[in-house]
């Protein structure tokens, strides 16, 4: 139920942009306070159809990715100010599929050939890649953000000085984001949704799907946050409690280069799920992408540094 004087509005997923533009026409105007009800397609959108085969990856018109719902005019908003986005429910749809795509990813040249792994979502607490190997669902929008002040159309991949494209995996139901203002109302859109992903999202896609959520929205006036970052509270609840459940597999890579060292540690990885699991290349890298997590553990020790990959082990059943 609303609260009084507060009112809710709907995005349905006819309505929505492929590019960045400040001078778009809002989909929607609210009062800061207001909830926004969106409903969005996958990040084709459309394009890719559950059971399509890998072939059909090669084929994609990149210029109809990122389908956002939006932009949001949110009224009392303007430049120097931030906006606040409460997260109030995700609700993945009933499919979602993830891919290796040709010449993108950490580990392009190691996977130069497309291929799909399609997923059934709907309630499910869990993804199943195998019997035996299930991904926690913990849905989230890869793509929050605003408009620039900066004119003319603007690609979502990748990320603004107005965050977009963030892929930032706990910004789930629950958790408030705060983004920078740049142009007056804010220019809020969001998409690109995922049913899973791990920190770093190697492969370069999450369990992408459609999602309906709800967002609110508040001013927070001078609170002048820098470009090119944004802030996120989380609930004071556990970020992961059912990866940290059983342990962890963990890979460190080192030396000098820290994107170097992240391909490392996600190959041998990937070597590990292919010798102790049996899974094919192509999968382990998946799962790599959906439940595995990048970390730093430390960029002091010049000149060599250590970037680590976790597995949680909960996900073997």
């Amino acid at each position: 139920m609303a609260r009084a004087g507060v009112r809710e509005h709907t995005i349905p997923r006819d309505t929505f942009h492929y590019k960045w533009d400040n001078s778009l026409r809002p989909a929607v105007e609210i009062e800061a306070g207001d909830t926004v009800h969106f409903d969005t397609e996958e990040v084709t959108s459309g394009q890719l159809k559950q059971g399509d085969p890998a072939a059909k990856l090669g084929s994609l018109d990149f210029d109809k990715l990122y389908p956002l719902g939006g932009p949001v005019f949110v009224k009392g908003a303007e430049p120097g100010d931030v906006l606040e986005v409460e997260i109030l429910t995700l609700r993945p749809g009933s499919w979602g599929w993830t891919a290796l795509l040709p010449n993108l990813g950490l580990l392009a040249a190691d996977f130069p050939d497309p291929y799909v792994r399609y997923f059934e979502l709907g309630n499910r607490t869990s993804a199943e890649l195998r019997q035996d190997i299930h991904i926690p669902i913990a849905p989230f929008c890869g793509t929050m953000g605003v408009a620039t002040d900066e004119p003319g159309q603007h690609a979502v991949l990748p990320p603004t000085k107005g965050a977009g494209n963030i892929d930032t995996r706990h910004l789930t139901a629950g958790t408030k984001l705060y983004l920078p203002v740049f142009v007056k109302g804010g220019m809020f859109s969001a998409g690109d949704c995922h049913a899973a992903q791990g920190d770093g999202e190697v492969c370069v896609t999450g369990i992408e799907c459609p999602m309906t959520f709800s967002l609110r929205f508040n001013v927070v006036k001078g609170g002048s946050l820098r470009p090119w970052s944004y802030h996120f509270l989380t609930p004071p609840t556990p970020l992961q409690p059912r990866s940290d459940a059983a342990g962890y597999h963990a890979v460190c890579g080192l030396g000098p280069d820290l994107m170097e060292n992240a391909r490392n540690a996600v190959r041998d990885s990937i070597a590990w799920l292919v010798a102790d699991h049996g899974l094919s290349r192509e999968d382990a890298y998946i799962l790599c992408s959906l439940a595995g997590d990048l970390r730093i553990s430390q960029i002091v020790d010049q000149p060599n540094f250590g970037v680590s990959f976790y597995m949680p082990l909960s996900v073997f059943k």
